[in-house]
């Protein structure tokens, strides 16, 4: 559907004219939308692999036989999971603000057009890490001890076990993370948000959710964010069975 005003200068009567796809084709063929997914794309392929190598090495070092205190760190690393993702970007956007920084801002540049891909998704991974680190926490817990046990007899080290054994054996518990991480980074569109008064490098279709947003509240074109977030429906099903199929493949291979 789409709205169409009809009158003179002083005012008029809306009315809504069905389009068939015309939305649909418009949004598929947005340069906006594109450059934006590929936006996405960049920051997820950061903050993905970043969130499960931190999520897993955490795990594993927890589930080690020499750490002490488990709770207290187990409650320090999923802490920023408890703070919201708003908070959290005007964190990390103080701390990369040049008048404000503590961590080199005048030095880096944490908002150019390069660098605010890493800073977009630093703030990503350090959110979700600690829920990911719960989860394969949780697997390796789960896995029998007698495996350790018997590994040790054989010779075996404690990273060779982390590696041979309890990685291959919680590889579910990696899937299941790897995919919220990707349909996380789908609905990236709150930190970016956040940082945009603070970084030019940000556009208000900087990222589809962004676009989305934009289209409807402000250009007032509520019909083509309907279409696009349908767009985005049908690519968020479509990662899901791609990070499914992928996680069974790896597993019939080994």
């Amino acid at each position: 559907m789409q709205r169409r005003i009809s009158g003179g200068l002083l005012g008029g009567e809306s009315s809504l004219v069905f389009v068939g796809i015309e939305n649909y084709l418009a949004a598929f063929l947005d340069s906006e939308l594109w450059a934006g997914l590929g936006r996405m794309l960049i920051v997820a392929g950061i903050g993905v692999p970043g969130t499960i190598i931190l999520a897993a090495l955490f795990a594993l070092c927890l589930d080690a036989d020499r750490t002490r205190l488990i709770g207290v760190w187990r409650i320090l690393i999923f802490l920023p999971y408890a703070v919201p993702g708003v908070i959290a970007s005007l964190l990390w956007g103080f701390l990369y603000l040049p008048a404000t920084s503590p961590i080199g801002g005048e030095v880096i540049d944490f908002f150019g057009g390069t660098e605010i891909f890493f800073s977009v998704a630093n703030i990503a991974v350090w959110g979700v890490v600690g829920f990911n680190m719960v989860i394969m926490y949780t697997a390796l817990r789960g896995l029998p001890q007698e495996m350790y046990e018997a590994a040790k007899l054989d010779g075996a080290g404690e990273l060779q076990i982390a590696l041979r054994i309890k990685l291959p054996l919680i590889r579910p518990a990696i899937v299941m993370c790897s995919l919220f991480s990707v349909l996380g980074a789908l609905q990236l569109f709150n930190e970016p948000t956040t940082l945009r008064p603070l970084a030019n490098a940000i556009s208000s279709t900087w990222v589809p959710l962004m676009k989305v947003y934009t289209d409807a509240f402000v250009n007032d074109d509520i019909h083509r964010a309907a279409a696009t977030s349908l767009l985005l429906v049908v690519l968020t099903v479509g990662a899901s069975v791609l990070v499914n199929r992928v996680g069974i493949l790896i597993g019939k291979k080994r």
